[in-house]
């Protein structure tokens, strides 16, 4: 992590580039498949309540799953920045919704979720200020940051 730092401190126009693209196929019913780089592949499906199977996880569970990983990598990260041996990092992520808004019932709630929490279970070898490493973390992950900050967001219909 330090190289990284030091590369680009000296190379600030590295920095700065387009993420990898996901494309999403919807394949049958409400199930989506998403591929990405190298052969990634993931298959979402929408709960039984609003049209779907319910036996793949939905696109809201993979974006907890993404924010609980993140968070989890990005404690690893600031443990290592800050000499910090890491026995376990578990971080659980969940979220309040109400339906009403995706299925467009009311337009005055919103479709995403309500609110989202994270519950970090950290074992560290030797004293550390957990906390402080918790709060870094979560300052430097992007996904938690996208969440959020309204990160701008267009959609454009190709022919």
């Amino acid at each position: 992590m330090s190289q990284a730092v030091e590369y680009l401190g000296e190379h600030r126009s590295e920095a700065k580039y387009t993420d990898s693209a996901a494309t999403a196929v919807l394949e049958d019913g409400l199930r989506v498949t998403v591929t990405g780089p190298e052969g990634a592949q993931l298959t979402t499906d929408m709960p039984k309540s609003i049209g779907g199977r319910g036996d793949l996880p939905s696109p809201g569970w993979f974006l907890r799953a993404a924010q609980a990983s993140c968070l989890a990598s990005l404690i690893a990260m600031e443990a290592a920045r800050a000499g910090v041996t890491l026995r376990r990092v578990e971080v659980v992520v969940d979220s309040e919704s109400d339906d009403y808004g995706i299925l467009g019932i009311d337009e005055s709630v919103p479709a995403g979720p309500l609110s989202s929490t994270a519950r970090v279970r950290i074992e560290a070898k030797g004293p550390a200020d957990l906390a402080a490493l918790v709060d870094a973390a979560d300052r430097h992950c992007p996904v938690t940051d996208a969440v959020r900050r309204a990160v701008p967001w267009r959609v454009a219909l190709k022919d």
